[in-house]
């Protein structure tokens, strides 16, 4: 197969539940050139260098011919699409009531709550003899920490389910049907406009009324940089909350798919739970929740590996083909919770490392922490089980296990 198809199969839905040989052939090809003028990058080093390089824009209107549907957006970008400066504004507006360093306890703080939520879904299952660990346990818990935080009323959850849903859905490269796929990226931004909207009006209703969540802080509270405008506002409490569940719903499930696969991580981890931090981070090395960043375009022609990627090409870098490079990690393809040295890309890297990493990995120990005790008693009904659609945001749709 030739190098300019490696796209079309990574993000063929057939090979959804093991992209890693794919990865492998990537790092073998360096930089490759598909045949619609993107460029994808697999190796750890050079995946490393483009993250850090200010050549490189994460404006996906930079690029010679943007989706008509970027053209078309009226809101503006999350400042995960967007360059500095205006990037570092929107950041360190949003960074200030979230979490470290300017407020430095609110992680430290959920972790009571994040446990009493989990002992209680944990309670719901205990006597049950078959359990789907994504809607009973793996989407839940964070959905439920993330609508605390921003101040989301527990009854509108379902309403925006369906609308993250169809978000989600928008970020599947891998159909051929090019009408299919304007369809899902049309539904998908209907409803990022509706999510939009909703936690706009629901911002509204904290101006001048300060509370303790973050929504309020947001439109209440004023710091160096000033305040959001309200179509910044909404557009980063979207991002907030798609971005803060969707992707720990991901590392929990696949961490427990993990442990089962690896019946002697899950006894060494059950032995030794003060292991559990360096797991996780192996997770997110192994089976991360994010497998590739899309929105990548140089500002000027860049060499990479004697490949010559031009200004305004769509480039894309390959985060879990990254995680599991031979050049930088021993025996890569092994799980190990044992793992030193693990500078792995579960959470991006450079100015737009995902600042709600500390929370990921807070939920995802108390998380895995609090199944182990009730996992050897499980095995997996289907393995693989079935994926999500999505090719960048990896994760099982639902993960059913039994008693025996």
């Amino acid at each position: 197969m030739q190098p300019e198809t490696l796209f079309r199969r990574i993000t063929d839905y057939a090979n959804r539940a093991n992209p890693y040989p794919l990865y492998a052939e990537l790092r073998e090809s360096g930089v490759a050139r598909q045949d619609d003028g993107s460029y994808l990058v697999g190796t750890y080093h050079e995946i490393a260098a483009l993250l850090h390089d200010p050549r490189i824009s994460s404006d996906p209107r930079n690029r010679t011919n943007p989706e008509e549907e970027l053209l078309r957006r009226g809101d503006p970008p999350a400042f995960i699409g967007l360059d500095d400066p205006e990037h570092d504004r929107l950041r360190r507006i949003t960074m200030r009531p979230f979490g470290p360093p300017h407020s430095p306890r609110r992680i430290d703080d959920l972790r009571a709550d994040i446990t009493r939520i989990t002992e209680d879904l944990i309670g719901t299952f205990r006597n049950k003899d078959r359990v789907d660990v994504v809607e009973d346990f793996s989407y839940p818990l964070p959905v439920t920490v993330i609508c605390r935080m921003l101040g989301v009323p527990q009854e509108d959850m379902p309403r925006l389910r369906e609308w993250t849903n169809s978000v989600i859905a928008s970020f599947d490269f891998g159909t051929e049907n090019d009408q299919e796929h304007k369809e899902r990226l049309h539904e998908g931004m209907e409803a990022r406009t509706a999510m939009a909207e909703y936690l706009g009006d629901l911002s509204d209703t904290r101006r001048g009324r300060p509370s303790d969540d973050i929504l309020s802080a947001l439109v209440n509270d004023a710091g160096p940089e000033g305040r959001l405008t309200r179509p910044e506002l909404m557009t980063t409490a979207t991002l907030l909350l798609i971005a803060g569940h969707e992707t720990t719903v991901n590392l929990i499930t696949n961490g427990v798919l993990t442990f089962l696969r690896k019946p002697e991580a899950l006894r060494l981890l059950r032995d030794k739970p003060e292991l559990m931090p360096k797991a996780v981070e192996e997770l997110l090395r192994y089976e991360p929740p994010v497998h590739m960043v899309p929105q990548r375009t140089p500002l000027t022609d860049i060499e990479v590996t004697d490949v010559t990627i031009p200004k305004g090409a769509p480039l894309i870098l390959m985060l879990a083909s990254g995680n599991r490079d031979p050049l930088r990690f021993d025996d890569p393809d092994r799980f190990d919770p044992t793992r030193e040295d693990n500078q792995h890309f579960g959470f991006g890297g450079g100015v737009h490392t995902c600042f709600g990493a500390p929370l990921a990995r807070v939920e995802a120990q108390i998380a895995l922490s609090s199944l182990l005790p009730y996992l050897e008693d499980f095995r997996l009904v289907e393995d693989p089980p079935p994926y999500r659609r999505s090719p960048l945001l990896r994760g099982p749709r639902h993960l059913l296990i039994e008693r025996g």
